[in-house]
């Protein structure tokens, strides 16, 4: 070949080589790019495509009494998912999976022959459920994966106080949803790979735990209430009953009884109408139970004692075209005896005489017309105009309890001022918040509030709220062998739908404390249209008593052997 054939030749073998070269080069460069630079988020990426992020938390705390018994907890479960494009004939497994589950087999059909990735079979599906499904041998199309379930050891004890959480253990009611953040604290986003065997035996342990709580509550106290409302609202045939009992030296609440009672365990089986706490949520007229405020008003005015005496007009009085009755014809009553007989024709003599904007500053000054603060959600605020709106006719009906609205937690925040020599305290639910060691990370402390009354006024008008439970009172069936006790009827007719009062519907109550001198706990029974009997001495009174009884035994009060009798003084004379 010669010299100058070779020229051309040699330059296409140098732009071969360049070429090469470059291509070369532009492959490392890639390669450099792809595995050293974008590796990690190419990784990542990939990654994505292979797994399944299922929406969850750490393990929830624990919810205890005050004694710290479990009232809800969370435990293991197992929830079954299915990988659809890796089931090899969705119609046959279809009707074999539905059956064990009890679904609708179009239903799980039509998530088999789905284009998605995942999607939930049956979540915390039973320990027979998972086996079965297991003996199936559905290979990789199935995925067991571990969950947590909360769990209501006491099933209906104290459900209305405690609440529910949803299926991704999200507090919806009560105290789990009031503390759901402390609860749950830290949340959390499980994996799921797609192209691994997920099985219950893999349960991951380095989830975080949400801190617990320990309430006020006492499961003992809350069985005995719980039983006492139980038995009247069955055998009065009321629409529903509830109780509250707490401590007047530090507002702790010991109970919250509601009746008809749920399972929040099975919540979605009850009637939304009976989750929520109707004891601190729902307002009603509180009758003559508010008898007790009124004397405290007359007493604090110093005008006036327990013996002072009011003229009752015989049983009828009449207030422009209105008139009031009586149960009975009286004639002079000492305030003692208004309060013992529920006199109405005297509650309306005594507020002429003080005067309603003193008998509405009183009430304000227990708590009526405003929150108690306490440490639960949907709280009434009650329904209370100012006195420079009420009409003569409207001082004498709220002087016994008709044209105010009040909540039980809020009769038994301010009936516990009484008890406690005048003094207020925040009713409150919760008392610590620990963590997984038991270890207290948040201490809540009883809070006072403010004096409404002195220390004096409060023995004399325990002197008058023993008086109802006494011979002749309207409270004699709230009466506890061995131990003096305080305490009020109430009789409420209820508002009908056209914004008059009902003549056959009633709120029966009865409101004290026990014992007299010491008083240990406070206790309101409110049952709500009562069939049989609607009289509050009758109808709540006995339930007050058992409530009394079984808790003053159960905490070890000791009986007063040296119980005794008093009269009352003819006293001064007040005509009104």
């Amino acid at each position: 070949m010669k010299t100058d054939d070779k020229k051309p030749m040699n330059a296409r073998i140098v732009f071969v080589g360049v070429v090469f070269s470059i291509v070369y080069l532009v492959i490392a460069l890639t390669a450099v790019n792809t595995q050293i630079l974008k590796g990690e988020w190419l990784r990542k990426k990939a990654v994505v495509g292979h797994k399944k992020f299922v929406t969850g938390s750490g393990k929830r705390g624990t919810i205890y009494d005050a004694n710290h018994k479990e009232l809800a907890v969370t435990i293991d479960s197992t929830s079954i998912a299915v990988r659809p494009k890796l089931i090899k004939d969705p119609k046959a497994e279809a009707v074999r999976v539905a059956k064990v589950l009890g679904l609708s087999r179009k239903n799980v059909e039509k998530k088999f022959t789905s284009q998605k990735n995942f999607l939930w079979l049956k979540r915390h599906a039973t320990f027979s459920q998972v086996e079965k499904i297991k003996g199936l041998n559905i290979e990789n199309g199935i995925l067991f994966l571990p969950e947590h379930k909360r769990f209501f050891p006491s099933k209906e004890l104290a459900g209305q106080v405690i609440g529910f959480t949803d299926i991704d253990e999200k507090g919806l009611e009560g105290i789990e949803y009031l503390y759901d953040k402390v609860l749950s604290r830290e949340k959390r986003s499980p994996t799921v790979f797609l192209s691994e065997k997920v099985d219950t035996d893999g349960r991951r342990n380095d989830e975080s735990k949400g801190l617990s709580v320990v309430l006020t509550i006492d499961k003992s106290i809350q069985y005995i209430a719980e039983s006492a409302i139980c038995e009247a609202a069955e055998e009065f045939e009321a629409k529903r009953a509830f109780a509250v009992v707490m401590s007047p030296k530090t507002g702790a609440v010991f109970a919250i009884a509601q009746y008809p009672f749920f399972d929040p365990n099975n919540y979605k089986r009850f009637d939304s109408s009976i989750w929520r706490n109707r004891a601190v949520s729902d307002q009603f007229e509180p009758g003559s139970t508010l008898k007790i405020f009124l004397a405290a008003a007359a007493l604090k005015s110093q005008k006036y004692d327990e013996n002072s005496i009011f003229f009752c007009e015989n049983g009828v009085y009449n207030i422009g075209r209105n008139r009031i009755h009586d149960t009975h014809s009286y004639g002079w009553l000492t305030l003692l005896k208004i309060i013992k007989y529920s006199s109405n024709i005297g509650s309306t003599k005594v507020i002429e005489e003080i005067g309603k904007k003193n008998y509405e500053t009183t009430l304000r000054n227990f708590g009526f017309g405003g929150k108690t603060g306490i440490d639960y959600p949907g709280e009434s605020i009650g329904r209370f105009a100012s006195s420079d709106k009420w009409k003569t006719i409207d001082a004498s009906a709220i002087s016994f309890g008709q044209g105010i609205s009040v909540s039980a937690i809020q009769l038994a925040s301010a009936l516990s001022a009484i008890a406690n020599k005048g003094m207020l305290y925040k009713p409150y639910i919760v008392k610590d918040i620990i963590d997984e060691n038991n270890k207290v990370v948040k201490k809540i402390e009883p809070e006072f509030i403010r004096r409404v009354i002195s220390e004096k006024t409060s023995i004399k008008l325990k002197k008058i709220m023993h008086a109802v439970t006494t011979d002749g009172g309207t409270g004699v069936n709230a009466a506890v062998n061995g131990y003096m006790v305080c305490g009020k009827t109430g009789t409420a007719q209820k508002i009908d739908q056209y914004g008059k009062y009902a003549k056959n519907r009633f709120i029966a109550s009865f409101v004290g404390f026990a014992p007299e001198k010491n008083p240990e706990i406070t206790v309101v029974v409110i049952v709500d249209e009562p069939k049989k009997q609607h009289y509050g001495g009758i109808v709540a009174a006995p339930v007050f008593k058992k409530i009394v009884f079984e808790t003053l035994n159960y905490l070890n009060i000791p009986p007063d052997t040296k119980i005794k009798r008093f009269t009352v003084d003819a006293g001064k004379r007040h005509s009104g």
